[in-house]
């Protein structure tokens, strides 16, 4: 018979990682104190890591062989042991636990596949304009859908990044990382940033499984985002007032092989509605509006 610790007083609270449960409801059941402090020393305390990282050399690293296939962790699972601890960059002892209602599931639910579509091109190349165009059309025929625009998400989870190169290539690799997420939420997630460079926008894809990462390249002439110039930034990149602004003192790499290229014909940008269409046509091709 194993001894139970003595009961600890009543204002002891249990939670994971700094949330709080009120002693004597756990469960929906009234509870001791010393059911509380028993019951709270078996609570697991793991982060996860991601799914979609492969084990390589000098990047991730296992303690010891992977658990048998019938001894794999399930969502609530006890089972977690030193045998699966993880190290993924600098993060340590993580491990992945799986969940029974996964994509495929969440996909079924929303009738949707779920995807990323990301939106390249020059400052004021209509990058914002199409993916608020295209989240409309898409919500109007009833699908979920979220956009990630590149300034917004500067407003919280990337507040800390300036814009210098190693600070922009961090912010393209965080709106990856969470237009990842969505996607395998089965949302259709739309980012629309200028992401200059190829290698940066190509990690992004490669974190994507099934051809779900959608490049789309607003391919608008550097003049006629110049003459828009909607925030004033060509302006004062002119002026010497901003470094490092892509297209005037910092380059630009057109995708190579996108999937989707928008242009001009006959000297005529298309309308934000038209850009949606053809964007959804290629979705609707590539079954990504069905489960």
């Amino acid at each position: 018979m194993i001894a139970l610790p003595a009961a600890p007083p009543l204002s002891t609270k249990l939670g994971f990682r700094g949330a709080v449960v009120p002693v004597g409801r756990l469960g929906g059941r009234r509870s001791g104190g010393a059911e509380s402090a028993r019951l709270g020393s078996l609570l697991p305390r793991v982060e996860a890591a991601s799914p979609w990282e492969e084990p390589k050399a000098g990047f991730m690293r296992r303690e010891s062989e992977p658990a048998a296939d019938s001894a794999k962790l399930r969502c609530g699972s006890s089972a977690a042991g030193a045998s699966s601890l993880s190290t993924v960059g600098k993060s340590t002892n993580i491990v992945w636990h799986e969940c029974p209602i996964g994509k495929l599931e969440r996909q079924k639910l929303l009738n949707q596949k779920g995807c990323v579509i990301w939106i390249t091109g020059l400052s004021g190349s209509g990058k914002s304009t199409l993916a608020c165009a295209l989240s409309r059309e898409l919500h109007h025929k009833g699908y979920l859908t979220y956009v990630l625009d590149g300034d917004n998400i500067r407003h919280g989870l990337n507040r800390d990044l300036s814009f210098n190169g190693e600070d922009r290539a961090e912010n393209i690799r965080r709106i990856g990382e969470v237009a990842k997420l969505f996607a395998d939420s089965g949302v259709i997630c739309i980012a629309s940033l200028i992401s200059p460079f190829r290698k940066e926008r190509d990690a992004c894809r490669a974190m994507l499984p099934d051809s779900s990462f959608i490049e789309v390249f607003l391919n608008i002439p550097l003049e006629v985002c110049e003459a828009r110039d909607p925030k004033g930034l060509y302006k004062l990149a002119q002026a010497g007032k901003i470094k490092g602004f892509t297209g005037i003192d910092d380059p630009y790499e057109p995708p190579l092989d996108c999937e989707i290229v928008i242009q001009q014909k006959g000297g005529q940008c298309p309308t934000p509605k038209v850009m949606a269409e053809q964007v959804m046509s290629f979705l609707d091709q590539k079954g990504f509006l069905q489960a």
